[in-house]
């Protein structure tokens, strides 16, 4: 998903000298790649997040377009009261992009994970926040991204994750992808860990279950349409999200349809109020956590 998402930002940047790529002691082989072509437009602060969300609301004041870039974690939760009062609260033109959003950091630890961050910003007025699945997804999102004037937080994967759309994909903004779409169980799920949740929906369908999967791109502002329209022909719904379960995508649909008086069951897969066990590759710390695919249908098809 990086590859993906410093190649929109340089497509972007190409047009526009506007657009400012903005990081913290994260200099990737793709972030030289971006300073080679625009060396005027780009900075990197170090390890000094809340300066660089400082400094790009100072941009964007005086009509540039910043782009903040560096570890979820530390954007999410470091630099949470300079995104609130000095982005949000002023409604400026900034875009915050969160990288290795779950467990991505999965060899890091805690301390590096991205698990809270839906559950920390959402509550923020102004602040839109989009969690794509896949680097076409990612891409998408950061267009859409760049023509909203106002604050945008994109939580983004980093490890090669697999490709479900094909080149002709558009992003709508507030609006599902349906994936899979054929019985009374619902399966709810946003970020990139659309891989598991699809490993889980292919065993369960494989057995029998009649199974809509469908992807959930932007958390804020929701498709409330959609998720009512799968939740009322649904005998059950699931939400998968790589995330804990208290206050992320599951939550937000239990607002939904208490809000709407819907009585369809919903269940909230994710962590459980925890943070994450284990440490070594993404697979692996997500298997611990019974998260990837094959104890998410272990799990679903207990519950059914």
């Amino acid at each position: 998903m990086q590859s993906a998402y410093i190649g929109k930002l340089m497509e972007i940047a190409e047009h526009d000298a506007t657009v400012m790529h903005l990081l913290a002691d994260s200099g990737t082989g793709y972030d030289e790649m971006f300073r080679y072509n625009f060396p005027k437009q780009i900075y990197n602060f170090g390890i000094s997040e809340e300066n660089m969300v400082a400094a790009a609301a100072g941009m964007a004041s005086v009509g540039f377009t910043p782009f903040v870039y560096t570890a979820g974690a530390f954007l999410a939760y470091r630099s949470l009261e300079f995104i609130r009062d000095d982005i949000c609260f002023q409604n400026l033109n900034v875009k915050i992009v969160g990288m290795g959003s779950g467990l991505s950091w999965s060899s890091l630890g805690p301390t590096h994970h991205t698990t809270e961050d839906i559950a920390v910003l959402r509550s923020i007025p102004n602040l839109m926040i989009f969690s794509p699945a896949t680097p076409k997804q990612v891409t998408a999102c950061v267009q859409a991204a760049y023509e909203h004037k106002g604050p945008v937080y994109i939580r983004i994967g980093m490890n090669n994750e697999k490709e479900f759309f094909d080149e002709n994909y558009t992003f709508t903004l507030g609006s599902n992808d349906v994936l899979q779409e054929n019985g009374d169980i619902s399966i709810f799920v946003t970020g990139s860990i659309l891989e598991e949740a699809h490993v889980a929906t292919t065993y369960l369908t494989k057995e029998g279950y009649g199974i809509n999967l469908i992807n959930v791109p932007c958390i804020k502002p929701l498709d409330s349409n959609n998720i009512l329209a799968m939740a009322r022909k649904s005998r059950k719904c699931f939400v998968i999200e790589e995330h804990n379960v208290l206050g992320g995508l599951g939550s937000a649909l239990a607002e939904i349809f208490t809000t709407h008086g819907l009585g369809t069951p919903l269940c909230r897969l994710g962590l459980k109020d925890v943070f994450a066990a284990g440490y070594g590759t993404h697979a692996a710390v997500r298997k611990a956590n019974g998260i990837d695919g094959f104890s998410l249908y272990q799990q679903i098809k207990e519950k059914l």
